[in-house]
């Protein structure tokens, strides 16, 4: 399947910060771990040493994407191992990325859509800016202009709170999705799902690939040949199954693992080796 195209989500399902490694038993047993992500000079994000020497191989022999809903200047401190990949789907695919480069085509074809299909930023900034939010909503960011998201106090959100907003959102076009201590506003225009459909076009590559941990993944997953999510997150809350989505066993960094060792073996179509016979050369970094 040497022509298969892979897209994966990053954060909790491939890379994982401190807080969200999950490990468990003793510290002795704990995985090697390697530095993905480095922020004001300190690590920030890890994967697996096992992981980062499956997806060298993985990104080596097809075309290997990252799609996140992390900014481009939020992914550009991602450092995956293998090389730089040609294409990257960003800003929950608000941006699509040719060489680390954002696409103007893809850019001009989307604001297209979000002027004629949603509800202005503006309009949702200044709904969640309402002061019965105060209590659990602590910072609103936009993303490049093209979508909104909060850092709140999860154990005082109320439910009914998030219902109304979902609900509030839906009329206009927009989506609500909440991930840890993030709450994310992105409008219905804007999709890992189509920017991957794009990219799959410009690449040619196929069957797809699809690996992902949040409900902004969904549509990804349901769109691939082949899909993968951890035993965590939001899609692991709401019990999402589907016929070409397999769970991992493990949760946290550990399922980072198991997801790169199984798109290994659907792209090499065998099983990979221990990853500690591998030399370390296969990870070399850009």
């Amino acid at each position: 399947m040497s022509a298969a195209l892979v897209c994966c989500d990053l954060d909790r399902t491939l890379v994982y910060s401190a807080n969200a490694l999950l490990l468990e038993g003793e510290d002795r047993m704990a995985p090697a771990l390697a530095v993905a992500e480095v922020y004001q000079g300190r690590p920030l994000s890890f994967l697996t040493r096992g992981a980062e020497l499956l997806l060298a191989e993985v990104a080596a022999a097809c075309t290997f994407v990252p799609v996140t809903t992390r900014t481009v200047a939020q992914y550009q401190r991602i450092r995956l191992p293998g090389p730089p990949p040609r294409y990257a789907v960003t800003t929950n695919g608000g941006r699509i990325l040719v060489d680390g480069v954002p696409d103007p085509a893809w850019t001009a074809h989307l604001w297209q859509k979000l002027v004629s299909r949603c509800s202005p930023l503006a309009e949702i900034a200044a709904e969640l800016a309402r002061p019965e939010y105060a209590p659990w909503l602590l910072r609103l960011r936009d993303a490049e202009e093209l979508f909104i998201y909060a850092i709140v106090e999860r154990d005082a959100l109320p439910a009914e709170d998030l219902a109304g907003l979902e609900l509030w959102c839906a009329e206009r076009g927009w989506t609500v999705s909440l991930q840890g201590r993030k709450l994310y506003c992105v409008p219905e225009a804007i999709t890992k799902e189509a920017a991957v459909a794009e990219v799959a076009v410009r690449s040619g590559g196929s069957p797809l690939i699809a690996a992902g941990d949040s409900l902004l993944d969904r549509g990804m997953l349901l769109a691939a040949d082949h899909a993968l999510r951890p035993a965590h997150g939001e899609l692991e809350a709401a019990g999402f199954r589907a016929p070409q989505l397999a769970v991992t066993a493990a949760r946290g960094v550990l399922a980072g693992e198991e997801i790169a060792r199984r798109i290994h073996d659907l792209v090499f179509g065998e099983p990979a080796g221990p990853v500690e016979a591998r030399p370390a050369a296969a990870a070399s970094r850009p």
